[in-house]
């Protein structure tokens, strides 16, 4: 495990293989752990694989406090990262880490050499963007707001039950090992702070529209209506993305859905006509 300061902070990343650099964000209550399936067959394919713990997952300290968080903060984090790398990053984020690498695409787009987003939480783009957004805007906001009570009233694990159910569908929770539990009741007051810098960035579709970096977006079928909402408004908006839906998937499909996840991201890093670069 790496580390490298930004802001005061010393985040902790992997940094593994060598060749053409990829950037993995993880989404909120995880860590870069979540990518494990994937790094071992993009270092065979001749990528220098970067997987950093987004603030107070994993081995990064928690937020510092001196400021309310937004994703600019995180996206920071990543800027760090490009500038070690000294060249075009492809760049992959699931959840909040695709909100945190859409944040990244609109202000550091000409440093990257593709983007994939995987249902990223970008709330925001929810507020006013039609009738249906505004009623999804409003489901989330519910299960924020349930969120940001935990903070008062000590209910993490409970409130954090109803967070793993909606995003992973009813009795998720249930059939999770109790180490397991404990350690996302634990994330809560993170997952607040990320219900916030994703609620309050900001940035609206129209400002996406900058974004020319050749996009993969990717969906699950049997995800929750809002996150459906939100790639489909990412798609409209930049305009060289393209859209992949898993019929039988979830929100959590780069886990539940590894083979098919990797399948789809190989072919948008390195399409038929291009050969993979061999490691060095």
């Amino acid at each position: 495990m790496a580390s490298h300061s930004v802001n005061g902070t010393t985040f902790a990343f992997t940094d593994e293989g060598t060749g053409r650099p990829i950037v993995l964000l993880h989404g909120s209550a995880a860590s870069g752990g979540q990518w494990r399936a994937y790094r071992q067959d993009l270092i065979d394919a001749g990528f220098r694989v970067l997987v950093p713990d987004l603030y107070g997952y994993g081995g990064t300290p928690a937020w510092s406090g001196q400021g309310r968080l937004r994703l600019a903060d995180e996206a920071a984090l990543v800027e760090a990262l490009l500038d070690l790398c000294g060249e075009p990053v492809d760049l992959v984020g699931h959840s909040y880490g695709g909100a945190v690498a859409l944040h990244v695409a609109r202000h550091y787009g000409a440093r990257l050499r593709s983007l994939t987003l995987i249902e990223p939480v970008a709330f925001h783009l929810l507020w006013n963007s039609d009738p249906w957004a505004a009623r999804y805007f409003a489901e989330i906001r519910d299960l924020a707001d349930a969120v940001w009570a935990a903070m008062s009233n000590g209910d993490y694990r409970g409130t954090m039950a109803r967070f793993t159910d909606y995003w992973s569908g009813e009795g998720a929770w249930s059939r999770l090992a109790e180490r397991q539990r404990t350690a996302i009741a634990a994330a809560a007051p993170k997952v607040a702070l990320d219900f916030w810098a994703t609620i309050t960035e900001p940035t609206t579709l129209n400002d996406l529209t900058e974004i020319s970096v050749p996009t993969l977006v990717v969906a699950g079928g049997r995800s929750p209506a809002p996150a459906r909402r939100i790639v489909d408004l990412i798609e409209t908006a930049l305009p060289y993305a393209r859209l992949k839906v898993v019929p039988d998937a979830g929100h959590m499909l780069p886990l539940t859905h590894a083979e098919v996840v990797a399948r789809l991201l190989t072919e948008h890093l390195l399409p038929a006509s291009e050969e993979p670069r061999a490691a060095a």
